[in-house]
């Protein structure tokens, strides 16, 4: 059974730093993307990063390019999302996604989503 679940969100100040992990069960990271999105309150939800099976290929919105890392992670089967120098607008609930056949800016080509990590910059 498929299963991905965030954590790692919390409050920060403007220019910290957070680590988002995406743990997932089910399917191999071997063979499939994961991306992470996220919905600010009152906005769409927008894709921010992804990754490919291989880690080869990676996308990143404009607004976090330089500043967010995506990573397949040391521990097995997780997908890190790096967020530093962040701002106030990247407040927001975050998502991870997947499996999905390549990495992929848009939510229809993900199945299966976790539940959401609150992230809040805010001084």
């Amino acid at each position: 059974q498929v299963h991905l679940a965030e954590s790692g969100g919390g409050l920060v100040q403007p220019g910290g730093s957070l680590r988002l992990s995406c743990a997932t069960s089910g399917f191999s990271l071997d063979y499939y993307a994961i991306g992470w999105f996220r919905q600010a309150p009152g906005k769409e939800r927008e894709g921010v990063s992804c990754i490919s099976s291989s880690g080869g290929t990676t996308y990143y919105a404009d607004s976090v390019k330089g500043r967010f890392t995506i990573s397949r992670g040391d521990v097995k089967n997780t997908v890190y999302l790096q967020m530093n120098s962040l701002k106030p607008e990247d407040t927001a609930v975050y998502y991870c996604a997947g499996p999905a056949t390549f990495c992929s800016k848009y939510e229809d080509e993900y199945d299966y989503w976790g539940r959401g990590t609150q992230v809040t910059v805010s001084s």
